[in-house]
């Protein structure tokens, strides 16, 4: 299996809690969570559910289910809080499959939430064949997870945030988003409850969805010669590209950025609107930001692999997405 089971020991180690206390007057600042995010620990994100054990992960099958198990170990790792009994969220999808999104929770002081979500479902095994899905979409999720332990590394060492995260691994992407539709139905039907007080959160405490979306790849530069770039999509009122912009300076990350899909009207506004996640809050009037590095001519083929990507650049990615929702929270 690849040496599945040193990826797992290497998960656990990269995710455990390192609380201490701190010596008075020491000043909590988010560099202190840059520490937490290693190349390694995205590789070996990445090398879980590429793993021939997850057999690429396509919804209702037996390698999905290891790969969500992995995910929630990650999330409970991490200190995030199960709501309703649990971090899975099961449901069927349209032909009917059965799914599970898993969803946890990072507390916050007062009573608005912000969702950070990333697809962990691909394509599968096809006729023999094993479809990774390294960048499609192991990538978004390794960032995820790791997002989420470093906002907790800040919570362990006293940091407080206004607002409550919800970090949120979405099945089904493949199957007509049916684990964001399915999410956003929770909310709206008032199935979604804080664990803090059993609060039953509701749409218009959302202030914002944030997804992440295939961000592991280097072969579609914005630029010529510079693979180390990130494309936010948003609309230009409600995104905050300002606080992106200015994380990317202040932070010293210094991708090259994009806020379109490459200069594209049309296609700016196929993947903000219609086939990523994000979909069914902008239906609904959430503000909604895509970060996403685009399609390259690995996707959806065998050899999207955990190889294939470059760890240096995916956590620089990380760095700029963190800095982005501190600046936003």
């Amino acid at each position: 299996m690849k040496g599945i089971f040193f990826h797992i020991g290497l998960l656990l180690l990269v995710t455990a809690a390192a609380a201490s206390a701190q010596p008075a007057g020491y000043v909590i600042s988010a560099r202190n969570a840059e520490s937490v995010v290693t190349e390694d620990g995205l590789r070996a994100r990445v090398e879980f559910l590429t793993d021939t054990l997850c057999t690429g992960r396509a919804t209702g099958t037996p390698g999905a289910t290891w790969a969500k198990a992995g995910i929630a170990r990650q999330f409970a790792g991490s200190g995030l809080l199960p709501s309703r009994g649990g971090y899975f969220h099961g449901f069927r999808t349209m032909n009917g499959k059965p799914a599970h999104n898993i969803v946890g929770f990072l507390p916050g002081t007062g009573d608005r939430y912000i969702v950070i979500a990333s697809h962990f479902d691909n394509i599968g095994t096809l006729q023999g064949t094993l479809y990774p899905g390294a960048d499609s979409n192991a990538s978004g999720v390794a960032v995820l997870s790791t997002l989420a332990r470093m906002f907790q590394h800040l919570k362990d060492l006293g940091k407080t945030y206004s607002h409550t995260l919800i970090f949120v691994a979405l099945d089904a992407k493949e199957q007509s988003l049916g684990g964001s539709h399915h999410l956003w139905n929770e909310i709206a039907g008032g199935l979604l409850t804080d664990p803090r007080n059993g609060h039953v959160i509701s749409p218009k405490e959302i202030d914002r969805m944030v997804n992440i979306d295939q961000v592991g790849g280097t072969e579609a530069p914005l630029h010529p010669s510079r693979p180390d770039y990130l494309i936010m999509l948003s609309d230009a009122g409600t995104g905050r590209r300002d606080a992106l912009l200015i994380a990317n300076m202040d932070s010293g990350i210094g991708l090259d950025l994009g806020f379109d899909y490459y200069g594209s009207k049309d296609f700016t506004r196929v993947f903000y609107r219609t086939i990523s996640d994000q979909k069914p809050f902008l239906d609904h009037g959430i503000p909604s930001v895509m970060f996403t590095s685009g399609i390259t001519l690995r996707n959806n083929k065998a050899d999207d692999d955990a190889a294939s990507l470059d760890y240096g650049i995916l956590r620089r990615r990380v760095l700029a997405i963190f800095h982005y929702l501190v600046r936003v929270i």
